[in-house]
């Protein structure tokens, strides 16, 4: 398995009473496998996201990488492993304004810098999500599904072993959905294990597993 969760739970005091946003969650993903996740705001699902992800510590509970339990890696070599092993789309833009398209892209080889030359990857992938003309423009002459494909293309910059996604489809039209679906799906033809939340049917529909997240609580379907 690529990512193990075991027992996760997270809680949080509201009004002086003690809520879990996510209630015992167990969960694994092999290589090359697509996963998803549905259910309403406010479910939790976002936060079991950012537990996977690195970003949030659970209150009880495990995550591993590769077998590499997260418990046992300081900030660093979590941000590096997101960085080289683990590409994760944030809900929303998450661009950085005063970068250019192609910049933004290449901003994991920015951050954490290699000898290689991504540029030309970078370039293929804005090719593959339909803004390879766009490569030289700032963001804010982007429309908000346009932004949404920058960051699709930087989460897939270093060739991740799984992408993380919550709701990578939002703002979206039904063609570009498509587009980007199939994009999801030849890299997991490839080994590219996906974990996607999504409120999208058609989107929801490329999976192999699907759960529903309902009160914290996650259930296969």
């Amino acid at each position: 398995m690529i990512l193990e969760a075991r027992e996760i739970k997270k809680q949080y005091h509201r009004d002086n009473i003690l809520f879990s946003a996510v209630n015992d969650v167990s969960l694994s993903i092999g290589e090359g496998e697509f996963v998803c996740i549905v259910g309403r705001s406010g479910s939790g699902k976002s936060t079991l996201l950012n537990i996977l992800a690195g970003l949030l510590t659970p209150t009880s509970g495990s995550v591993s990488f590769e077998g590499r339990e997260y418990g046992g890696m300081n900030d660093g070599e979590l941000s590096r492993l997101r960085n080289t092993r683990l590409g994760y789309i944030m809900q929303g833009h998450n661009v950085l304004s005063n970068f250019t398209v192609l910049q933004n892209v290449l901003l994991p080889h920015i951050f954490f810098k290699r000898d290689d030359d991504p540029t030309d990857r970078a370039l293929s992938l804005l090719e593959q999500v339909g803004l390879r003309p766009l490569a030289s423009q700032y963001p804010s002459s982007l429309s908000g599904g346009e932004l949404h494909r920058v960051s699709i293309a930087r989460a897939l910059l270093m060739s991740p072993g799984l992408l993380i996604a919550d709701e990578p489809t939002g703002d979206l039209d039904e063609e570009t959905v498509s587009e980007i679906m199939g994009l999801f799906a030849g890299i997991v033809s490839k080994g590219t294990a996906v974990l996607m939340v999504t409120h999208n049917s058609d989107a929801a529909s490329y999976a192999d597993r699907m759960y529903t997240m309902q009160s914290g609580r996650l259930s296969e379907m």
